[in-house]
């Protein structure tokens, strides 16, 4: 590296000596001390690896001159240190650099350059579903259904976990990525030994699951990707970026009594939402700092990807220390962090100067009230007084609002109506890895036991922790046993409800919600609640705090005012949630006296270890992965299939047809396949035909290793809605010209066999929600060469250049109904060159009149054009190593 303005130097630590690139190296070129502190830690990053090519002496100065009122339109290339994966979107991955071997032999080179040369850590966490629940062998049976279903992919990433150089695998049953990487994977600053001597680093990060950025709260930078991004990171290859803006978002104050940081970050959301932070840095700072626990800052950094930023990062300061030893960090490693930090002025205190910034927002935290978010946007805040209103009306919209029915379960009959909450879970490392939150729940369940208080049997409850200390300090402290009382036993350690694996509801309650079409709820501590997405039959899903969770279980219903009517009938009459709501201070003291740092080095002793289920999982050893033609959980790819070493010309669109028309908000969940398999689905049909009885079918996201399965089940949610099949709802569209309904991936293959190539026509805020690398896979495999909306979401308009999908965005004013755009017509885009801005699309209708318009071209860099150009980046990273 060629390190032009000489800031490598040592930093000595307790009598072991680092090489840093110090950043007041650059003193005499530019004033750092109040860049933000998102981009100090970019500036080191461009500094440690300046090569002369992909990274400038020029682009440094770009960098460390930056400017919030005349910011550069600058790219700079930035290579994180390590890959952090969960199983949904890692599977795939695995897959992919499976596939990546064989076609790098095929291509004449070493299929052993096909290793990841960054670390990369992938933590199963999303296979668990509810199966089982309101008993003290849930969790238990859960484990067994869920490595009975798995075993196949289970043991692939074994084989991986060995094939693999700088890949290790956290077995299931042992917490959330994200949870257990604040907890315990991340480093905060790297140490690595090279060449005879120690270096140190900002501890910085990609990962395969939006919610990556939770690591923020605890100083590190990092974000989420799609799962071709995060291959070719750990692959060596820089993640390309234009410079951001960075909001910087001010706190001051304090939560009052009766608010959460659950209800913190729900209004930073709205807040951010409205403000409009898509693909820009968000940065908090401000004197709320000082009082504010780790783990509330990791809760609102968890969040960015529902307010949109591409980061929400906190600085380190004394907090982050405490939170390093309190979680069994060893001595060494506190003090690299405090020294390193330290050193390249990104430690925060008190007279800290105040960074500039893009702009700034405000927010004293003692204006923050309960809240709920909902029905099915995590943006849409709701005060909790506000609620049962809020309630009545989504009811409402849906149809509903005063039905009810008879129903006969558990040897009783009970009357179930809408605004029922049939699921309350507390979920989602968001508010499990937050024990102020946790052990409120717990001491709202101990008062609800003392008066007397049981949940409705109609209520699925469940209790998943982020990981397994969670459980222990609860036990500490004498509440699990409460929780357990009203129906909240562990199912789990893994995401479940909060990503749509909440299991079935009890039969009787399914079938009366269906055939009487009730409009029920679902109450979750989780990050996301969009349609579809949390459970098939329940419309209407609210983000609530562990304890409001409880509180609602107890309810039984959303048509409720918590303030003042009563949660239920005691022994001694009425009790409402101000009865038995725990007051702070209660809370305080017993998490100080409760969560110990004993619990987390016990928790995280043998952490890749396992129980004895995944040690008897069986697996090949070899370089090469045996792909068997009768699995239906791994398939060997087919994006390599005829790859050359030589990239060819990019070719124009002619002939295209429209393979859905769709409207506002369509987010990942309604494009990428998640949730539960139907048996009437081209899915559930191709598993039938391949011997899987419906039984046995598991979910989407558990065969994301095979491409038929996902290519079937892409534009599939239940709640999708494409303008060309007008009052359906699911997976379907009219082919054209012959005007015939049918499912979308039918319509798609007619449509390869008569040679078509497709296009979406789009509105605003397309892909939306999780990084799902399918959303962008999915949508390639079914022929589709364009996508034109009217805007993106940061992280899926990425994945479809990253799998060689064009995204063409409308002109600002015009959008699919201005300009009169059926979704019938054939549709063509002659110009496209590399790096055009703009190109001309003709839209001509079957009578032969044309509608020509211009788009802007999204490829937002020369090398996203690269990708482009090579039919994607997995062929890009393929051809570059192959040379």
């Amino acid at each position: 590296m060629k390190d032009s303005f000489k800031t490598r130097s040592p930093l000595s630590v307790n009598g072991r000596e680092y090489m840093i690139h110090r950043l007041s190296g650059l003193q005499d070129h530019a004033d750092l001390s109040r860049l933000p502190y998102s981009l100090k830690i970019l500036l080191e990053n461009l500094l440690r690896f300046e090569d002369g090519e992909n990274i400038t002496r020029d682009d440094i100065l770009t960098l460390a001159q930056w400017d919030p009122a005349n910011p550069p339109f600058a790219e700079i290339a930035f290579t994180p240190a390590r890959v952090v994966m969960q199983d949904f979107t890692g599977v795939p991955a695995v897959v992919d650099l499976a596939a990546m071997r064989d076609a790098m032999g095929n291509l004449g080179g070493d299929p052993d350059r096909i290793n990841p040369l960054a670390p990369a850590e992938l933590v199963i966490d999303h296979s668990v579903m509810v199966d089982y629940f309101g008993s003290p062998e849930a969790l238990e049976k859960n484990a067994e259904v869920e490595f009975q279903r798995n075993q196949e992919r289970y043991a692939f990433l074994r084989w991986g976990q060995q094939a693999f150089h700088n890949f290790k695998v956290v077995p299931p049953r042992t917490g959330i990525v994200h949870q257990v990487n604040l907890e315990y994977l991340a480093r905060g600053v790297f140490a690595e030994q090279r060449d005879g001597e120690w270096l140190a680093y900002p501890d910085t990060l990609v990962g395969t699951d939006s919610h990556t950025t939770m690591i923020n709260g605890l100083g590190v930078l990092g974000w989420g990707v799609g799962g071709i991004e995060a291959e070719a990171a750990m692959l060596g290859q820089p993640i390309t970026m234009l410079i951001p803006d960075v909001i910087g978002f001010k706190l001051t104050g304090k939560l009052p009594e009766g608010a959460t940081a659950t209800d913190l970050v729900l209004t930073i959301t709205q807040m951010l939402r409205a403000k409009g932070v898509v693909g820009k840095f968000v940065e908090f700072f401000g004197p709320g700092l000082r009082d504010m626990p780790l783990a509330d800052r990791a809760t609102i950094g968890n969040m960015a990807p529902e307010y949109g930023a591409t980061c929400g990062i906190f600085p380190i300061d004394d907090e982050t220390l405490k939170y390093l030893s309190l979680t069994g960090r060893d001595d060494q490693q506190i003090a690299l962090v405090e020294a390193y930090a330290r050193a390249q002025g990104m430690f925060h205190e008190e007279n800290t100067p105040e960074a500039r910034y893009s702009d700034t927002l405000e927010l004293d935290m003692g204006t923050v009230v309960p809240s709920l978010a909902g029905p099915k946007r995590p943006q849409d805040r709701i005060n909790l007084t506000d609620a049962k209103e809020a309630a009545r009306k989504g009811m409402e919209n849906l149809g509903g609002g005063d039905k009810s029915v008879q129903v006969s379960y558990q040897d009783r009959t009970l009357e179930l109506k809408d605004g029922a909450v049939v699921i309350a879970a507390i979920t989602s490392c968001t508010n499990t890895s937050n024990p102020s939150v946790i052990m409120g729940a717990g001491l709202l369940a101990q008062k609800a036991v003392a008066r007397g208080l049981t949940v409705p049997p109609w209520v699925k409850t469940s209790l998943a922790p982020g990981s397994q200390v969670v459980t222990q300090y609860l036990k500490e402290a004498g509440l699990l046993g409460d929780l357990e009382e009203i129906g909240f036993d562990v199912v789990g350690y893994g995401c479940t409800t909060c990503i749509g694996n909440s299991g079935p509801l009890p039969e009787e309650i399914g079938k009366a919600i269906q055939d009487n079409g009730l409009t029920v709820c679902s109450v979750l501590s989780g990050n996301r609640n969009f349609e579809g997405r949390i459970h098939g039959d329940v419309k209407m899903n609210f983000l609530a705090s562990p304890p409001l969770v409880v509180a609602y279980a107890l309810a039984g219903t959303l048509d409720i005012d918590l303030y003042n009517e009563p949660l239920g009938q005691g022994p001694d009459g009425p009790v409402y949630l101000r009865d038995i709501w725990p007051s702070r201070q209660e809370i305080q003291e017993l998490v100080q006296r409760t969560v110990s740092q004993a619990m987390f080095r016990s928790s995280y002793a043998d952490v890749f270890k396992g129980d004895e289920r995944w040690r008897s999982v069986r697996t090949p050893e070899s370089a090469s992965y045996e792909w068997s033609d009768q699995s239906t959980y791994i398939q060997n790819p087919p994006y390599f299939q005829g790859m050359t070493k030589q990239a060819g010309e990019i070719q124009p669109i002619r002939g295209a047809r429209v393979l859905a028309r769709l409207g506002d908000s369509i987010t990942t969940d309604h494009i990428s396949p998640a949730g539960s398999i139907k048996a009437d689905t081209p899915a559930g049909k191709y598993l039938m035909e391949h011997g899987v009885q419906p039984k046995d079918f598991n979910s989407y996201g558990s065969r994301r290793g095979n491409h038929e399965v996902m290519m079937r089940g892409t534009f599939a949610n239940v709640r999708l809605r494409n303008e060309l099949a007008p009052g359906t709802e699911g997976g379907w569209t009219r082919h054209q010209p012959s005007d015939e309904q049918m499912f979308i991936y039918d319509a798609a293959m007619r449509y390869q066999q008569q040679g078509t190539p497709l296009v979406v026509l789009a509105g605003k805020e397309y892909g939306t929600g999780s990084s799902r690398d399918w959303a962008a896979k999915g949508t390639l495999l079914l022929g589709v060469r364009a996508v034109i909306a009217e805007s993106y979401e940061r992280i899926h308009r990425s994945n479809l250049v990253g799998m060689g999908v064009l995204p063409l965005q409308f002109k600002e004013g015009d959008d699919r109904n201005s300009l009169g755009l059926t979704g019938k017509e054939t549709y063509a885009i002659e110009d496209l060159q590399q790096g055009a801005r703009e190109v001309t699309v003709v839209a001509q209708s079957d009578d032969g009149q044309e509608k020509r318009f211009q788009a802007r071209v999204r490829i937002d860099t020369p090398k996203e054009w690269e990708y482009y150009r090579n039919g994607g980046i997995l062929h890009y990273v393929l051809r570059d190593l192959a040379a």
